[in-house]
């Protein structure tokens, strides 16, 4: 079986075990099986390039979960974004939350470069900054000396941003909020000024992207 690996434009041979795993991944549903089956795996980047060259949603993920860290180079990372735009929007943003989550923020040489993607010409990557910088907030991360440039530029570009990117300035402003009391009220006034989720409808228990609420909503939770 050959499939060509968008990465490189070269046919790639599957191996068996790629085949037999991208047949299991099928009937998974749940991104927690793609865990288990990459805590087994463990790290094996030639199967994580095989897995990715199947251009399909589950054995991508799996791939971003095996792949080995030193083996993501700049051109590497631009390839895979490249790759990834060629998905469906729902599909798009899980891969490069997924990418961010689980191997971009673990090497020190990728955040030096997620931290020079805000003028990045490709959306995704500075989905992935915005949401980055935000991330550093939400898991409790003394907040970095960046506050007042970020929060200038989200009131002055998140209304001109794609949807991907401005979901992503709204979650930074959000934490920023409610970590840094200092800010909270400019941060809830980008909601209200922008109008932003306003009317957004969310599941019961879930937190509104509205600034406003969602600040207030996380900050009682904590107690801050």
């Amino acid at each position: 079986m050959h499939i060509i690996n968008p990465c490189n434009l070269h046919p790639m041979t599957l191996s068996a075990t790629a085949k037999n795993l991208i047949s299991q991944i099928t009937h998974v549903d749940k991104l927690g099986d793609l865990r288990k089956m990459a805590a087994q795996i463990k790290k094996e980047h030639q199967l994580a390039e095989e897995l990715w060259s199947a251009q399909l949603l589950f054995p991508r993920l799996l791939a971003i979960l095996i792949m080995d860290p030193k083996q993501l180079s700049s051109d590497v990372i631009d390839r895979l974004i490249v790759n990834i735009e060629q998905h469906p929007m729902n599909e798009r943003l899980q891969l490069t939350d997924w990418l961010m989550a689980n191997q971009l923020t673990k090497n020190k040489k990728v955040i030096e470069l997620i931290e020079s993607w805000k003028q990045s010409t490709s959306a995704l990557k500075r989905r992935i900054f915005w949401y980055y910088q935000g991330r550093l907030r939400w898991v409790g991360q003394k907040p970095p000396a960046n506050t007042e440039k970020l929060l200038s530029s989200i009131e002055k570009n998140i209304l001109k941003e794609p949807e991907e990117v401005g979901w992503a300035m709204n979650f930074t402003a959000a934490w920023i909020g409610i970590f840094q009391p200092e800010y909270r009220d400019r941060c809830a006034d980008i909601g209200h000024n922008t109008g932003l989720y306003k009317d957004e409808i969310v599941a019961r228990g879930c937190t509104p992207n509205f600034l406003p609420k969602f600040i207030e909503i996380e900050t009682k939770k904590r107690g801050l």
